[in-house]
């Protein structure tokens, strides 16, 4: 039994698409987890892209770059949390445009 091996194009264009989700996600949303969510997408497109052409061209490279990203995705999920528990317990709200305790 053979495998055909999917073509690079179908794995850029998912990425694409995830990535698109992301950005609309994050330029449309009010509420700071689903912000959160839509980074985190866009971070896991990157992953696939880079992912797809380690695997493309045959190096190692792209693939252990993952780790460095997923690690940052990883330092962002824990930081963002506690930056968006901090803000409910001082506004007793999660809405991005309800925050201003940058204003004097």
């Amino acid at each position: 039994m053979q495998f055909q091996n999917v073509p690079l194009e179908y794995y850029l264009i998912l990425s694409g698409v995830i990535f698109t989700i992301g950005i609309v996600g994050v330029l449309t949303r009010r509420n700071a987890i689903i912000i959160f969510m839509s980074i985190e997408l866009m971070l896991n497109s990157v992953n696939l892209t880079l992912v797809s052409f380690s695997s493309f061209m045959g190096d190692l490279s792209g693939q252990i770059f993952v780790f460095f990203v997923m690690a940052v995705a990883a330092a962002e999920a824990a930081i963002g949390l506690a930056i968006v528990l901090a803000l409910f317990r001082n506004k007793k709200t999660i809405y991005v445009d309800e925050v201003n305790l940058l204003k004097w």
